[in-house]
This record gives C-alpha cells, sequence and structure tokens, in this order.
C-alpha cells in the first residue's frame, strides 16, 4: 500500500470517530511526518462553536506533542470531499518544511483530489516575514 493510499484509509476509517453532534458534518484527517509516523485526528465540536477543533488541526496538534515537526503528506475525509478551512491551512503551511501533498476524500463518491499545501494557500504567512 502506498503513502496515498493509507493516508486515505487512515482519514476515511478515524472519521467516524470525530463528534459532531451539531453540525452532523464528521471529519478525519491523517497525516505522515518526514519521520515516516502517521497520526490521525478528527473534528470534535463544543456547543460553544467558537471553540470547536478541526480534524486536521487535532492530528497535526497529536504530531507536535509526540515531537514531530515536518509533515509530509496529509488526508482529509469528508462525506462530500471540501477542502480544509482557512485557519487549518495556515497551521499546515507552518509544517510544511517542503510543500507536501495533501489528498482531499469524498467518502461518499470514493472521489480523491490531490493538491499541494502551497496550491490551498498560496499566498501564506509565515515566520520569514517576521522581524528578526
Amino acid at each position: 500500500m502506498t503513502i496515498r493510499e493509507t493516508l486515505i484509509e487512515r482519514a476515511t476509517n478515524i472519521r467516524p470517530k470525530a463528534y459532531a453532534p451539531y453540525s452532523k458534518f464528521w471529519v478525519g484527517s491523517a497525516l505522515i511526518t518526514t519521520d515516516g509516523e502517521i497520526f490521525e485526528g478528527v473534528n470534535y465540536e463544543n456547543a460553544s462553536y467558537g471553540l470547536t477543533i478541526c480534524a486536521e488541526r487535532n492530528a497535526i496538534g497529536t504530531m507536535v506533542t509526540a515531537g514531530g515537526k515536518q509533515i509530509a503528506g496529509l488526508a482529509v475525509a469528508t462525506e462530500n470531499g471540501v477542502t480544509p478551512c482557512g485557519a487549518c491551512r495556515q497551521v499546515m503551511i507552518e509544517f510544511a518544511g517542503d510543500d507536501y501533498p495533501v489528498y482531499i476524500v469524498n467518502t461518499t463518491t470514493g472521489e480523491v483530489k490531490d493538491a499541494t499545501v502551497r496550491q490551498l494557500l498560496p499566498e501564506f504567512f509565515d515566520s520569514s516575514q517576521l522581524p528578526e
């Protein structure tokens, strides 16, 4: 199984564990680091909607907690194949290192769109724009 296939499978399989009682929009994500470790995440909602955490940021937070620093690829699975939100895109860029693939999975149709993190956020803000 390729890394692409593994990430797609892991994101799809973790998706039902999401906690989405308000939106009913379950999202799963899986990423692989440049060291080959895989981390998963799901979205979890809160009655105070602004406190909701997206699956992508959940997976990234788990990676960071384990000491990971660079993402080599990421998959996100939803029922309709939507792309990550703007906040997730900005956080994804933070751990880009080199440009990496993002696989956007539509679990209803099985279609997968391939993109890169820089295609998703072409005019990104990063540490190079901060004063030294």
